[in-house]
C-alpha cells in the first residue's frame, strides 16, 4: 500500500507536493519478512592471508565486521533518514574467505514480523560488514574494493518473493 499523498505509480518516500516523507504503513498487514543481502571486499591475496591466519594488529577482522554488521541492521534507521525502526527478530551476517578470488564475502539475513521489509537493514548490514574489513586492512592494503553489494532475496509482504537473477 502507497502513502496516499504519493505521486500515483510515483517514488513512495514522496508526496504530492515533492516533500520527503516516510511512509505511512499503519493499514499493512503484518507478515513474516526475510530479506538476503550479499557484497565482497577484493584485496591482495597476502591481505586475505592476514585475515586468515588472523594476523592482523586490530585483531580478528571477521568477529569484528560480523558485529559490525550486525549492530549496524539494528542502527539502520539512525543511518538512512526515512527508515522505519524495526523490531527484528533475527540478524545474521556471516562471512567466508574465497582464496581464488582473493575476497571475503559477506552475506546478510534479515527478519521480523511486521509491516515493512527488512532489505535495508540487510544491505546496510553487509555495507558496514564491508567498511570493518577495509577499516580493519587498510594499513596493508588501501586498494581493496568493496564490490557487488546487492538484494539478493526478499519474502513477505504485499509485493511477495524477489530473487536477483
Amino acid at each position: 500500500m502507497s502513502d496516499p499523498g504519493a505521486p500515483a505509480g510515483g517514488l513512495t518516500h514522496f508526496d504530492g507536493d515533492g516533500n520527503a516523507v516516510m511512509v505511512d504503513v499503519s493499514a499493512k498487514v503484518e507478515t513474516e519478512r526475510v530479506a538476503v543481502a550479499r557484497g565482497s571486499v577484493v584485496m591482495k591475496p597476502e591481505t586475505l592471508a592476514l585475515i586468515r591466519d588472523r594476523a592482523l594488529k586490530k585483531g580478528d577482522v571477521l568477529a569484528v565486521a560480523q558485529l559490525a554488521g550486525i549492530m549496524a541492521a539494528k542502527r539502520t534507521p539512525d543511518l538512512i533518514p526515512l527508515c522505519h525502526p524495526l523490531a527484528l527478530t533475527s540478524v545474521g551476517v556471516e562471512l567466508s574467505l574465497d582464496e581464488a578470488a582473493s575476497a571475503v564475502h559477506i552475506e546478510a539475513v534479515c527478519k521480523l514480523n511486521g509491516r515493512t521489509g527488512v532489505e535495508m537493514e540487510a544491505l546496510t548490514a553487509v555495507t558496514v560488514a564491508g567498511l570493518t574489513v577495509y577499516d580493519m586492512c587498510k594499513a596493508v592494503d588501501k586498494g581493496m574494493r568493496i564490490t557487488d553489494i546487492r538484494l539478493v532475496r526478499k519474502s513477505g509482504g504485499k509485493s511477495g518473493l524477489f530473487e536477483a537473477e
